[in-house]
């Protein structure tokens, strides 16, 4: 099954789209434009994927539409996978973060762990350039297909609100994250709360 799921550079587009997206109905024209291949190789894939049942069809009209199955017994590990593979494609964005001022904490959360509940994606402690940071963020989210939501702090802002054990702060910190920058001293964060 392995061999049939990752034999086509096609296939991967197609299920990064479908499984990053899990909402999202598409319709092969649609999923054209998104992947950048061929038709034909749309097609082809398609079958392929919907053989191995990780995606449903559905027809509304004249138009049929495909969605990921979110029934699939592989399907929790396989968004897992996608999710991993792609932010550690994204390394150069997140380098590029990095540098548009002094970041001393940055996490990813939300979308990037698989959390639908949380506000933000995207936590950033610290002094940055908030221009050259939606330029980032821009390129970011055109590789994701989806709107990112961040949240950038100042250190007195995450210090404050730390202290106060803010809900919104304690629902990141608290919850599984990706921390790719931690700078923070011990004494900034409260005890548990990362």
């Amino acid at each position: 099954m392995l061999e049939q799921l990752l034999s086509s550079r096609t296939r991967v587009k197609l299920l990064k789209l479908f499984f990053l997206n899990p909402e999202q109905a598409y319709f092969i024209r649609q999923m054209v434009r998104k992947t950048a291949e061929h038709l034909n190789s749309i097609r082809r894939e398609l079958k392929n994927l919907l053989a191995l049942e990780l995606v449903k069809e559905t027809e509304e009209g004249k138009k049929k539409f495909y969605r990921v199955n979110i029934e699939h017994p592989l399907h929790p590990e396989m968004k897992a996978l996608l999710f991993k593979a792609q932010v550690w494609q994204q390394k150069r964005t997140l380098r590029d973060l990095q540098r548009v001022g002094r970041i001393k904490y940055l996490a990813l959360t939300g979308f990037f762990v698989g959390l639908d509940f949380t506000m933000t994606d995207m936590l950033i402690v610290g002094s940055v350039n908030r221009l050259k940071l939606k330029r980032i963020l821009q390129r970011f989210q055109s590789d994701f297909d989806r709107q990112l939501n961040y949240t950038v702090m100042t250190p007195s802002e995450f210090k404050y609100r730390n202290d106060l054990t803010d809900r919104f702060l304690y629902t990141i910190l608290e919850n599984p994250k990706i921390v790719i920058v931690d700078k923070l001293r011990p004494r900034d964060v409260v005890t548990g709360l990362v």
